[in-house]
């Protein structure tokens, strides 16, 4: 099945005291263009999101935004160790100076030192990132699989589309050829008639010169070559969307040449129902480039 260039897919996770979304968006284009705008101080994070991207797709102006925010309420807690020290210090005295004057104290418990004002204090957000970078790595892969789903529902969208087009074009091709035969009769009577009358005016022209010329007149005219590669192109393009896959280009050269042949066949027409077939052609083979403009 062919796969579209137009897709999006987003999704939302959390880790720790982050938070984050992605945005994943593409539109057609002639290569793979990878635009990533992503949190500079994720170290290796870009360049890894960039490679998996390479993988899986082939064409396509691509977009991938990934925001990243922060629970300050939520942040660690992490012990003050020159207040503890101090403090300690200061237990140490008491309970010395305490013992020499012949009392006892009550043990002292951790949980009642921790409860001291400056024991804990925030983290000072310099935790290494490479967890949370992990984390994002092993959810970028389901991120990529939605967003390559998308882009095959719209796929299968185009190939209906395009079906339906090819058989437009195989229907009228067939009007050309039978109206290409429905003149051949008339036509040869007017060269018989045109290759008299210029004999009989020519003051001694050679008749066989004469002949051989309206001969070549007469090839020039026939349509026949047109509509039968008409015919090898339509089949082409259907073997192309049974292929799948990565044919946008194959599919693109394809209607440059379908487009060749309609701009001939409505030069050579010599005739106001086969030019109108004609132009109904161009139409439709128009409209086809237009749909093949999204095909990966």
């Amino acid at each position: 099945m062919i796969v579209s260039m137009t897709g999006f897919a987003s999704g939302k996770g959390a880790f720790g005291s982050y938070g984050w979304t992605w945005e994943l968006r593409s539109v057609n284009g002639k290569g793979l263009d990878l635009r990533l705008r992503v949190p500079d101080w994720l170290d290796g994070l870009e360049n890894a999101l960039r490679a998996d991207l390479g993988k899986a797709l082939t064409r396509g102006n691509v977009t991938l935004t990934l925001r990243v925010g922060r629970d300050e309420t939520a942040g660690t807690l992490a012990l003050n160790t020159g207040t503890m020290g101090v403090i300690l210090d200061a237990l140490h005295a008491l309970e010395t100076e305490a013992l020499a004057r012949g009392l006892t104290l009550a043990p002292t418990t951790a949980g009642e030192l921790l409860g001291l004002r400056g024991m804990l204090e925030a983290g000072n957000g310099n935790e290494d990132p490479a967890p949370l970078v992990a984390r994002l790595m092993a959810e970028f892969p389901g991120l990529v699989r939605d967003f390559v789903a998308m882009r095959r529902v719209e796929g299968a969208a185009l190939f209906n589309i395009l079906s339906e087009q090819l058989g437009q074009v195989e229907v009228l091709t067939a009007r050309a050829a039978e109206l290409a035969e429905a003149r051949k009769a008339a036509s040869a009577e007017a060269l018989r008639v045109n290759l008299a009358r210029v004999l009989d005016n020519s003051g001694g022209a050679d008749p066989d010169r004469v002949a051989q010329e309206l001969a070549l007149i007469a090839v020039k005219a026939d349509v026949t070559e047109e509509i039968d590669r008409l015919g090898a192109h339509v089949k082409a393009a259907r073997a192309l969307l049974a292929e799948g896959g990565a044919v946008g280009r194959k599919l693109d050269f394809l209607m440059q040449e379908f487009n060749r042949e309609a701009n001939t066949l409505c030069s050579k027409a010599q005739a106001s129902d086969l030019t109108a077939v004609g132009l109904e052609l161009k139409a439709v083979i128009d409209q086809m480039r237009e749909q093949v403009q999204n095909v990966e």
